[in-house]
């Protein structure tokens, strides 16, 4: 008679192992609640919540910049002789500093520009926590920290005005249809932030189109330079893509000192962040290359072609990258290693791709003059062809090299 062995119990392995939201929370701030066992493994430092932590830590310059130019674009309004509006954001604000006015310095601005930020991020933040414990207690599997990035990335490219509602059902989409009915983190095939917002954007149009409040003082619906090139009111003829460097409102779009969502007014900070991602070798550069040679192409074509009646086909590279969100785009979505392609050769196709679908999308619907969201959803489904494609012409190219 054999003796028999016992049943390991699943329940009590999921526990001990750390992978409950006890160990999760302790791996926060200790470390992680596993460790690698076995003669063969591979050593390395970087895990998820270390990826995580570098990519938060890159954004933080353009973080920290959108919340002071929200305060001053918002202090810039009330010299038109607007007011602040009554909201409960402003209760601590107004409590600490006694209201926002033409005299209030740099850190008044940037506690400003907070209090809207920071309740769109916390309900962001709790509601992909929320799903992400769900699946994890159905799946019984471990907490990822991916959570913190992509609420973090979904509000940094939604107007300041955005209804906190709108915030949970976009994050929830990006979340669960777009990532964890696909099987969860490195499992999903669409950018999760992108996917969010383009559902908010096609399933609630009347109310996202009424989004347009992007400065936080009543009444003042100030346009970003995107959303008036694409009206005709910036004029680009006889406009070479050098030209901008002479051209004070360009350096202003450049720096950020615009209008526009929290993450996507300074180019020059999401440029210093996106430069720290390629150095830490989070980010492809061949990802990057590819995006900004396919927006250069694309536009320098149109320039050539040329139109009387759209000036966005007049509209040079040099705008195009400062304008919307191509840059954080460029630099922190098109470069999600889940989503992306995985060859070299297609990581290259891939970002050509995006260059050359946001630049089309500006040109040919300026009633979306922001093309760069529906270019990486759309690059993301082609990654995997792109890949396929690589692979085939790999093996016929050994192939034929040995003569098989």
């Amino acid at each position: 008679m054999t003796k028999q062995s016992k049943k390991p119990d699943l329940q009590e392995d999921y526990y001990a192992s750390g992978k409950s939201i006890k160990g999760f929370v302790r791996s926060l701030v200790i470390a992680n609640g596993r460790s690698t066992k076995g003669k063969v493994h591979v050593r390395d430092a970087i895990d998820v919540k270390r990826t995580m932590t570098l990519v938060g830590l890159c954004l933080l310059p353009t973080i920290l910049f959108g919340l002071y130019n929200l305060g001053l674009q918002a202090q810039i309004a009330l010299a038109s002789g607007l007011g602040t509006p009554e909201t409960w954001k402003l209760f601590l604000f107004n409590t600490v500093t006694g209201g926002l006015s033409a005299d209030t310095g740099g850190v008044g601005r940037f506690f400003y520009g907070l209090s809207f930020f920071l309740p769109i991020y916390l309900t962001a933040l709790l509601t992909s926590l929320f799903w992400e414990v769900v699946f994890a207690k159905v799946r019984r599997q471990e907490l990822h920290e991916g959570f913190f990035v992509t609420a973090l990335l979904f509000t940094l490219i939604l107007p300041v005005s955005t209804p906190l509602w709108i915030v949970v059902i976009g994050i929830s989409f990006g979340v669960v249809v777009a990532k964890e009915l696909f099987g969860g983190m490195g499992y999903n095939f669409l950018n999760p932030a992108m996917a969010g917002l383009a559902f908010i954007y096609f399933a609630y149009p009347t109310e996202v189109q009424a989004l347009k409040q992007l400065v936080a003082v009543d009444g003042f619906s100030g346009a970003t330079a995107l959303t008036q090139a694409a009206a005709g009111k910036l004029q680009f003829a006889d406009y070479s893509w050098y030209s901008a460097f002479s051209d004070p409102n360009w350096w202003n779009n450049f720096f950020g000192f615009t209008v526009g969502a929290i993450g996507e007014t300074s180019t020059l900070a999401i440029l210093i962040g996106g430069l720290m991602l390629l150095v830490t070798r989070l980010a492809d550069w061949r990802i990057v290359a590819g995006v900004m040679v396919g927006m250069i192409a694309t536009a320098t074509l149109f320039n050539v072609i040329g139109s009387s009646t759209n000036q966005m086909m007049s509209m040079p590279w040099t705008w195009h990258l400062v304008t919307g969100g191509f840059a954080i785009a460029m630099m922190f979505m098109a470069t999600d290693p889940v989503t992306t392609a995985y060859t070299r050769q297609g990581k290259i196709a891939y970002g050509i791709l995006i260059g050359f679908m946001t630049v089309l999308i500006r040109v040919a619907n300026p009633k979306m003059p922001e093309g760069v969201m529906l270019a990486i959803l759309f690059a993301n489904l082609w990654a995997p062809l792109l890949d396929y494609m690589v692979a085939r012409a790999n093996i016929k190219r050994r192939v034929k090299r040995h003569g098989l």
